[in-house]
């Protein structure tokens, strides 16, 4: 009968507890997976499997930083889907990742300082190799992530402590320094910023008596302290400053804003008038905030506190913000402001001395999920998860009250029915949906579901406890236990416990509390069972307290193995069990040894008092078990014979030997075992070897060798067939060849040789020795090193203790907390992922190869050639080996069961799945391109009626999430500006921002309110002239044809003479707002233009003004092609991004979108789009043909009428020549 039994051992680490360095090295990337720093390694965690998948080792100092590389391009076989990591470290070295592999793609050294912050560049449509560090004290460098090149650097006048990039705009750069914060607004990857950017300082508010308030009490007390606002004076020492600031971040749900964070609370700034406009303050008994990460999808923020405790805050819709300013506020209304209500939490962890929260990482592509990283190396996996409270009518709400969070209308971008599935716990806006102040249409739904969330932890990870450790590998396979053999790691720590690890998994197999005091040794006694001792602190006298324990793995129950013995006597200094398991020598430091028998529990000999000091001992490898064997089976066979009458024969026995045997068959009945006779030697202070026989319960005395003259102390013995081996405190080791009577002395020069093991398997005669610096293997036969490892030349951690796991491979604990499993060479070095053995399905499509990558995309995507879809790939045809089809067919069987449901669904449309897919594979670029392009084709077919036939018409859509900024729909974003504009005139505490607000208002159009404001200056002020003119103008302007004309010439000279932003507010007072359009985009400022075209203008004039900027993101000088085509995608110009995408060789988006547009009948049917689609479906043929898709490549070649026609003569020529595989 045939076993399988998978005990490949792969070389992995299984880390512990962290370093204080290691805090800020963490980072969960659009490709699905969490890396985080452990010292000098680098875990790779599936956080959906809960499971460590890949170590990277070869930093030699602490990792201070980890970054996912961004996956915000379009992919393809020349820029596949990978795994790229960037780490650093304290001494200043960047390594960039190939984290399937564990290569070191490069390897990047400038300085030898920590690196203090590095990132990404998020736009990839120039490059996409691109990484920003930061490399004390001062100085920030751009560096080619792909080949290790210094493109530029920059050094500013202060140290520079962390950094953001403005997630709306490339070319801004805000640096968080010692002193304050540098906005830098000319950032370019091409050249370094020209400018040293601009400094500003954190202080309170200037008292003025304008703005001077009643006292207020309590929390509103802490509210007005810490009311802040950025100036370009450096404050003095009383006034805030912002050395106890912990982090700076843009605010990704909304341009312009940017959050600080400070222990005991959190400011929201607006950047425009650099005004706080809202502030998370913490109760006065809450726990501090440590971190902050601000979501995307929705104004949320998850913070996380000192207690480990994680809160999301979603911030409130203001029902009052969108009530024009110009009706009076009630003055006993609390001042408006941006307020984040807390709406679920986690549970804190016990934090102790060693134990505290780290960091927290969030889920960036469904922002639903947080890992919380603690110091003792668990990681503890939370998911938000939505209960739905049923469909409830909108009622009103006071703007001080909590306000109910709703579900979304849409899923993956297309509304749909209240019958219709959907995935709630998708995505968090998939879950919540928008949070601004309660629209027209979402009042013209009459009733939708409120959600409450929580938090659930989905996973735990946990690592070693602190080192020292011991370490003992259970008894090797053999033919005889490969039935039940697992590879069992027995691990004592300093806390009492022992850790048992499966070592093919590399996961925890048992975790067992057994002693009080720090476990020293460890022997197994068989394959499910070991001794360990543990000695506890010596007292005065010397004397401790010993833990003998034998532990039954199956059960967990432990004995205490010395019964009442162990108090108040010298402490055990090793265990050793003998070959057979049988006998257990116990050695004391000042104190005789005891021999015991296992398998009773029994003390067979406590030596005498003038027993010599035992140094090392080893037992024989020699037994008289077969020969026993052998007597017992003719014993048996004469019993046989005896019971059957043949007397004759069984006189050939003597019958006083039968029954002897007769009673030892007895007693190995009940032992399950015979007591063979076993040997062990031992030497003592002198070198002297003596040698002692057991056989039952007798122990005797055998030959004793005088000691070896060459050698000093020996520390330990290693006895294999017919050889032993004796090492010294020196480092000399004598190899003993019994069967030969030769033996040879080698000095290591490696001091005090602390152990030696011979590696198991049958004529294996590999040797393991540790020193005090290191390891190293020898080959005994040829008395030769193989291998060795020294602690400060290749490796920075010290080695604690050493076994073999296998014939081929040793398990070394070290004193970075960890225990790698090694090949023989001892070389640390990180594995392929795909050659781990993990215990569960891992959904990772970035592990395949880039090819079969692809088709996996493809094929989930579309598959018009099937009359219902498939999750199959075995069923189509699709040329390619057995072993990669079933490594995707694996994937396939990893994706969660409703995503699989919602896939094979009919009714799910291809717009959702493209969305979906986006989402699977982490695609940052496509999951925006579909997202915007769902919500716009729903929107513009809508309004054409021309929706398809199985699209819910029943629902309103929502407008785009703010998020998207300038691509949401003119009057949702129109709305959002002008409550932002309330909200910073709500704020304003100076003459200065009262003038930005004016300025604004003036633009949005809402002149009375800005007249309010003119109004207010004081007389005091050098502008209190010049605004009460203003104010004058803006209330006389009248439509006549002299006047209106004056002004325009009037603006157009301001313009002219570098009165830029003077000129457009005029233009904009005379409904002239697209030639002020004009006019910014004719010097450069072409956010400003198409902000002004949202606001003001109607919706054809907004498009020519788009159109324009367009054309100059097109630009080879921008290159911004990605936001161009979603530009045209909120402008409906279908047509436009179809040809864009084609021409930009993106033929698999081309032609799904096409595909989309077509469903939906938002492009026209003529002969000219006939022919441009005929072109895409070929490309797309030809993309599918080159992925070995042929039915796919068929379908479409066959779409592509003429275009495809030789195309698809091949495809059928090599369908016909070679069968489906």
């Amino acid at each position: 009968m045939q076993f399988t039994v998978n005990i490949k051992l792969s070389p992995r680490t299984l880390t512990g507890t962290l370093n204080v360095q290691n805090r800020g090295a963490v980072d969960w990337g659009w490709q699905g997976l969490i890396a985080h720093g452990c010292h000098s390694l680098v875990l790779i965690i599936d956080p959906s499997t809960s499971q460590t998948i890949q170590v990277l080792e070869r930093h030699k100092a602490n990792v201070v930083k980890v970054k996912w590389a961004r996956e915000n391009y379009h992919h393809s076989i020349g820029s596949p889907y990978s795994l790229r990591l960037a780490s650093a470290d304290t001494v200043g070295k960047i390594i960039v990742w190939d984290v399937a592999t564990g290569a070191a793609r490069c390897e990047i050294q400038e300085y030898t300082k920590p690196i203090q912050d590095m990132e990404w560049l998020w736009n990839q449509d120039a490059s996409r190799d691109l990484l920003l560090a930061i490399h004390p004290p001062n100085y920030i460098v751009l560096w080619n992530a792909d080949t290790g090149t210094k493109l530029w650097k920059k050094s500013y006048a202060e140290n520079i402590l962390s950094f953001s990039f403005d997630p709306f705009e490339l070319s801004n750069l805000t640096l968080l320094t010692s002193e304050g914060i540098v906005f830098v607004s000319d950032f370019s990857p091409s050249k370094p910023p020209s400018s040293s950017g601009k400094k500003v300082y954190i202080s309170s508010p200037h008292s003025s008596p304008a703005h001077i308030k009643p006292a207020a009490t309590g929390a509103k007390k802490a509210l007005n302290r810490v009311k802040i606002l950025i100036t370009n004076e450096k404050p003095n020492a009383e006034s805030v400053t912002l050395n106890d600031c912990l982090q700076l971040s843009y605010l990704p749900s909304k341009r312009n804003h940017m959050l600080l964070l400070y222990p005991r609370e959190i400011l929201i700034l607006d950047l425009e008038v650099n005004q706080t406009v809202g502030i998370v303050a913490i109760e006065r008994t809450g726990a501090p905030f440590l971190q902050v990460i601000p979501c995307r999808q929705r104004d949320a923020l998850f913070c996380l506190h000192e207690n480990g405790c994680i809160t999301l805050r979603i911030r409130r819709a203001n029902s009052s913000s969108l009530a024009l300013c110009c009706e009076e506020q009630d003055p006993d209304q609390p001042v408006q402001e941006l307020t984040y209500d807390l709406r679920c939490q986690c549970d804190a962890i016990r934090v102790t001395k060693t134990v505290r929260p780290f960091n927290m990482v969030c889920c960036p592509v469904n922002e639903n999920s947080a890992a919380l990283i603690v110091s003792d190396g668990r990681v503890m996996l939370w998911e938000l998860k939505s209960n739905l409270l049923g469909p409830k009518p909108y009622y009103s709400y006071s703007g001080s009250t909590v306000s109910p969070l709703y579900c979304p209308v849409s899923f993956c971008g297309i509304p749909v029915g209240t019958q219709q599935k959907k995935l709630p716990d998708l995505s968090l806006d998939n879950m919540i949906g928008q949070s601004i102040a309660v629209s027209e249409e979402q009042l013209s739904v009459p009733y939708q579901q409120e959600v409450q969330l929580k938090f659930l932890l989905t996973g735990l990870l946990s690592g070693l406890p602190l080192p020292p450790f011991v370490i003992r590998m259970c008894p090797p396979l053999t033919t005889k236990n490969i039935k039940n053999y697992q590879p069992l790691l027995a691990v004592g720590t300093s806390n009492g416990s022992v850790l048992v690890y499966h070592l093919a998994s590399g996961l925890i197999h048992k975790e067992l509390s057994i002693h009080s005091c720090e476990v020293k040794g460890i022997e197994w006694a068989s394959l499910t069972s070991f001794l360990s001792f543990a000695t506890s602190t010596p007292n005065n006298l010397g004397l401790v307290r010993n833990e003998l324990q034998l532990v039954d793995l199956p059960t967990g129950r432990s004995i205490a193995f010395r019964g009442e013995r162990g108090n108040d006597e010298p402490p055990i200094e090793m265990i050793k069990v003998s070959h057979l398991k049988q006998f257990l020598a116990v050695v004391f430091k000042d104190k005789p040894l005891e021999l015991w028998d296992i398998r009773t529990c029994t003390l067979l000999r406590e030596m005498t008092k003038n027993f010599p000091s035992v140094t090392a001992l080893e037992w024989s490898p020699t037994h008289n078990l077969r020969s026993l064997r052998r007597k017992q089976l003719a014993v048996r066979e004469a019993m046989a014979r005896q019971t059957v009458g043949s007397d004759a024969e069984a006189s050939n026995i003597e019958s006083p030997m039968i029954s002897l045997l007769q009673e030892a068959e007895s007693k190995a009945e009940i032992s399950h075992n015979i007591s063979a006779r076993e040997h062990f030697i031992f030497t003592d202070n002198d070198g002297q070897v003596f040698h002692l026989t057991v056989e039952g319960n007798l122990v005797k005395d055998g030959a004793r060798i005088p000691p070896d003259g060459s050698m000093g102390t020996i520390t330990c013995l290693a006895w294999k067939a017919d050889f032993l081996i004796l090492g010294d405190i020196d480092g000399n080791v004598n190899f003993w060849d019994l069967k030969a009577r030769l033996s040879r002395g080698i000095p290591t020069h490696r001091g005090w040789v602390k152990k030696i093991r011979f590696a198991p398997g049958k004529g294996n005669l590999k040797l393991l020795m540790m020193f005090n610096d290191g390891a190293e293997v020898w080959d005994t036969l040829e008395v030769q090193m193989v291998s060795s490892m020294r602690t400060g030349r290749n490796v920075n951690y010290r080695i604690l203790d050493v076994d073999w796991c296998s014939s081929d491979k040793v398990v070394l604990a070290s004193d970075d907390g960890c225990i790698r499993v090694l090949e023989i060479a001892m070389k640390s070095a990180s594995y392929r992922i795909d050659e781990q053995d993990l215990t569960d399905l891992l959904w990772c499509p970035y592990l395949l190869l880039p090819r079969s990558c692809l088709v996996l995309k493809a094929f989930l995507l579309h598959q018009p050639w099937n009359g219902q879809y498939s999750l199959d790939i075995m069923q189509i045809h699709y040329s390619e080996s057995e072993e990669v089809k079933l490594l995707m067919l694996e994937q396939l069987n990893s994706i969660s069961n409703d995503i699989q449901c919602r896939l094979l669904d009919p009714e799910f449309q291809l717009l959702q799945r493209c969305s979906l897919v986006a989402r699977l594979f982490g695609d940052e670029s496509e999951l925006q391109f579909w997202t915007v392009a769902a919500h716009y084709l729903y929107s513009f077919s809508k309004g054409k009626e021309l929706a398809p036939p199985n699209a819910v018409q029943e629902n309103q859509s929502s407008p785009l999430d703010i998020c998207y900024d300038i691509l949401c729909e003119n009057s949702y974003f129109q709305r959002s500006q002008i409550e932002r504009v309330n909200l910073q005139e709500a704020k304003r505490t100076t003459y200065d921002h009262t003038r930005k607000c004016a300025d604004q208002l003036l633009l949005l159009g809402q002149t009375d309110r800005a007249v309010q404001l003119l109004l207010e200056t004081s007389a005091e002020n050098p502008s209190y002239y010049c605004d009460s003119l203003k104010a004058c103008l803006v209330t006389t302007i009248t439509s006549s044809g002299p006047s209106q004309s004056t002004i325009k010439l009037v603006a157009t000279n301001m313009i002219a003479n570098g009165k830029l932003a003077e000129g457009v507010q005029l233009l904009c007072l005379i409904d002239k707002a697209e030639d002020a359009c004009r006019y910014l985009q004719t010097y450069g400022e072409w956010n400003r233009a198409a902000w002004l075209a949202k606001v003001r203008l109607n919706t054809e004039e907004c498009a020519e003004v788009l159109k324009r900027w367009v054309d100059h993101l097109c630009s080879s000088q921008v290159n911004q092609k990605s936001k161009a085509i979603l530009v045209l995608l909120s402008l409906g110009c279908f047509s436009k991004v179809a040809e864009m995408l084609h021409s930009m060789r993106y033929f698999d988006r081309a032609a799904l979108f096409l595909e989309a547009c077509l469903s939906y009948g938002v492009i026209e049917v003529n002969e000219n789009t006939k022919k441009f689609c005929n072109a895409v479906y070929a490309d797309y043929a030809r993309y599918l043909k080159m992925l070995n898709l042929q039915e796919g490549a068929i379908l479409f070649a066959t779409k592509a009428g003429d275009a495809g026609a030789e195309l698809l003569k091949d495809l059928q020529q090599s369908k016909e020549d070679k069968p489906v595989s």
